[in-house]
């Protein structure tokens, strides 16, 4: 089937010129998918939105805002994106949209505007404010939510065909940005287009990436024991989606990072988390994905390197070189108290009873760590190019993303490290219960 050319990516290329073309063709589309006639359209320059865009509207009947998340090539995928009623139908907190497109190329999503801050931007306020009364309300926050989800995933944890998984949108964020979408060629799609026969810099060396791709990295003296090379070897190999099917599936949203989770406060001085933008999520989404997106995004990427390069450049320090085949990384990047705190939360409230249950009904695959590790590791390479000056990285955010993404591939040769001790939090054949801090 030939499909049209996508009317999302041409409006998320003309958002970056700025002159108000790409909010022409949005209301273009607006109002060929839905009839109606869009006012004061604005998107947002927003640094969550890697792959998507937001913004805001007005009609006759009120205010609105807009969200679609676009991949290249989609228009040749195959699952169905913007699934909301799956949530709703398993009782999961999250936000309905009044109107939905779900053609291919024309995937939009509106919802009534509401003024509840996103929980990614209350989080980057703690990350830098350190509000203890605040911090415990967002754990709180945290927990609630983690434990609704993992009664959604008890509740809805089955046997999968690979065919079943195969057909999972979630994908598009992992294997499918491995490989070109058309041949499934690998190396392809933004693996090739971001770092194969590129150059890389970092503070104190500049290499190639045949060089950077077979160096294993040490990093603050912890030396890891697979390169950038073999962990997207691994992955292309085991996150196949027809090999996942081995841990079952579970209904789930897929992506939810909180830049597509609504924080409430109430009354009481409580507050409440709810999702949008159900982009990827499924009734058969393989259980050992179902939480890495917002495992490593709502934890991993903070604070500041990857939304907020600029900021990490003028906060963190690092340095890199070259010695017998090894890149010998220094940093003093670590991880917040706040960032610290949600990790726990998911570890106890979420990943380490849902791995259990796995154990007990006999469909925990014995690499489950690996699995897991291999998620985790392409959840930054692959979401933005961090090769420095390709985008908005530089080279101290591009050295400290590298380094944070093998440290989530890759298990350590000796010792351990704050992805290690978190493995070792969630195993259920373990009981350490702690998740340490920074990269040491």
């Amino acid at each position: 089937m030939i499909h049209s050319p996508s009317r999302t990516a041409e409006i998320r290329r003309l958002a970056r010129l700025n002159n108000g073309s790409a909010e022409a063709l949005l209301g273009e589309l607006l109002r060929d998918a839905f009839g109606i006639d869009a006012n004061n359209i604005s998107i947002n320059r927003d640094r969550y939105s890697l792959n998507s865009l937001n913004g805001f509207f007005d009609t006759g009947e009120g205010q609105f805002f807009f969200k679609f998340h676009q991949e290249e090539g989609e228009e040749e995928m195959s699952g169905e994106y913007y699934r909301a009623d799956i949530l709703a139908r398993a009782k999961l907190p999250v936000d309905l949209p009044v109107l939905s497109s779900v053609l291919p190329g024309e995937q939009i999503l509106v919802y009534r505007r509401r003024s509840d801050p996103r929980f990614s931007d209350v989080l980057r306020a703690l990350d830098l404010s350190g509000d203890p009364v605040s911090e415990a309300k967002a754990i709180q926050a945290e927990a609630d939510l983690s434990d609704a989800l993992l009664a959604v995933y008890l509740q809805s944890l089955h046997p999968i065909t690979p065919e079943q998984s195969a057909a999972e949108p979630v994908h598009r964020l992992f294997y499918e940005r491995l490989i070109e979408p058309l041949t499934g060629k690998y190396p392809g799609g933004r693996l090739l287009s971001f770092y194969i026969d590129k150059d890389f810099a970092f503070p104190g060396v500049e290499l190639d990436w045949q060089t950077l791709a077979s160096a294993h990295f040490v990093v603050n003296g912890v030396r890891y024991g697979r390169t950038l090379g073999q962990l997207f070897d691994e992955a292309a190999e085991r996150l196949n989606p027809r090999r996942l099917a081995d841990a079952g599936g579970v209904i789930a949203h897929g992506d939810a990072h909180n830049a597509n989770v609504w924080y409430s406060e109430h009354p009481d001085g409580t507050a409440a988390l709810s999702f949008f933008d159900p982009a990827f999520a499924g009734e058969h989404v393989p259980t050992l994905l179902a939480e890495v997106k917002t495992t490593f995004h709502n934890m991993l990427a903070h604070p500041l390197w990857l939304y907020d390069p600029a900021d990490a450049a003028d906060t963190w320090q690092a340095r890199a070189e070259i010695s017998a085949g090894d890149l010998i990384v220094t940093t003093d990047f670590a991880l917040s108290r706040i960032r610290l705190a949600l990790m726990d939360v998911k570890a106890q409230r979420l990943w380490k009873p849902l791995l259990a249950t796995l154990a007990e009904r006999g469909m925990l695959p014995d690499d489950w760590r690996r699995v897991v590790r291999l998620g985790l590791f392409l959840c930054p390479t692959l979401v933005m190019n961090l090769r420095a000056g390709a985008g908005n990285h530089n080279e101290v955010s591009s050295l400290i993303g590298l380094s944070v993404a093998v440290m989530a591939g890759s298990e350590p040769d000796s010792g351990d490290d704050v992805v290690s001790r978190f493995l070792d939090a969630i195993d259920p054949h373990q009981g350490i219960a702690e998740t340490p801090s920074g990269l040491k």
